[in-house]
């Protein structure tokens, strides 16, 4: 049977994605008919899947200890105080179990990061959200900084500071996104929100053939602001003070609230805040 739509193997491979990560079959018709699917072509894309899901028993929930498995982060079952990241010495100050937070001290040198606010600042516009209704990118009222994005290794900089996040986090460097920086004004802030990719949205499965869903965000504070601008998890009432040298590291095992990673940037009181943001990947970045 023709439909006139391509049912491509990354199709399938999402919606088997989505089932197995709990989503409805009725919500994933629902998604693919808001995107433009025709009734046929989902028909055809589902045939036997759904049978495939309908045997498929539902797996206890793993306990806390082991949900993190697979996923971006330093060995923390010793308690360490500090963690070698191949070129430097870095701080354990915090930890949270869930959501799975940690607070990094002395993961940056100042010179490194006047180096990246110098490099960043010539090329600053204003910061852009992935818009999963596209699979594009668009200005978001929620967003008030200016950024830019340096590409993986541009520099000697950003190549050193990828090194020693992939050794702090043990995820390979490709698994990354490109480095962000972001400069808040007085009066900037990002409003609460999540970093993963919503698998109800219709242009998600176009940002997931990049590299697979976001699994961990580690947000390095570059220079303090005089007042504000602390990262903020709203579910569980924590604030990371943005300590210029410091870096906050949250990990999410799925695309979903209970993770607890609602978080946002609270708005600059006085000065600017500095950041750089490395978003982790399931699979190589391109």
């Amino acid at each position: 049977m023709s439909t006139g739509q391509a049912i491509s193997p990354e199709l399938r491979e999402w919606i088997v994605a989505q089932l197995a990560a709990g989503h409805s079959v009725p919500s994933l018709r629902a998604a693919m008919r808001t995107s433009g699917w025709q009734d046929a072509a989902i028909d055809l894309a589902l045939q036997g899947i759904e049978r495939q899901a309908a045997v498929v028993p539902v797996a206890e929930p793993l306990p806390a200890e082991a949900s993190t498995a697979g996923l971006p982060g330093p060995d923390l079952s010793s308690s360490p105080l500090y963690i070698d990241a191949g070129d430097r010495r870095v701080q354990v100050l915090q930890t949270m179990r869930l959501p799975r937070v940690i607070v990094f001290g002395d993961l940056l040198s100042d010179e490194e990061c006047e180096g990246l606010i110098a490099a960043a600042r010539l090329r600053l516009a204003r910061s852009l959200t992935v818009e999963t209704q596209t699979g594009g990118e668009a200005f978001n009222v929620d967003r008030t900084s200016d950024g830019m994005f340096f590409e993986r290794g541009e520099n000697a900089i950003v190549a050193r500071l990828e090194q020693r996040i992939a050794a702090l986090l043990n995820w390979p460097i490709e698994f990354g996104e490109g480095l962000q920086i972001l400069r808040y004004a007085p009066g900037a802030q990002y409003r609460p929100h999540y970093d993963y990719f919503d698998p109800g949205e219709p242009g998600t499965p176009t940002i997931l053939r990049r590299g697979g869903q976001r699994v961990a965000t580690l947000v390095m504070y570059l220079q303090e602001p005089g007042q504000g601008g602390g990262t903020t998890f709203p579910d569980v009432g924590l604030e990371v003070a943005p300590k210029r040298g410091t870096g906050v590291f949250f990990s999410y095992d799925k695309p979903d609230p209970s993770t607890r990673t609602l978080h946002g940037g609270a708005p600059v009181l006085s000065g600017e805040k500095w950041v750089a943001t490395k978003w982790l990947r399931e699979r190589e970045f391109i």
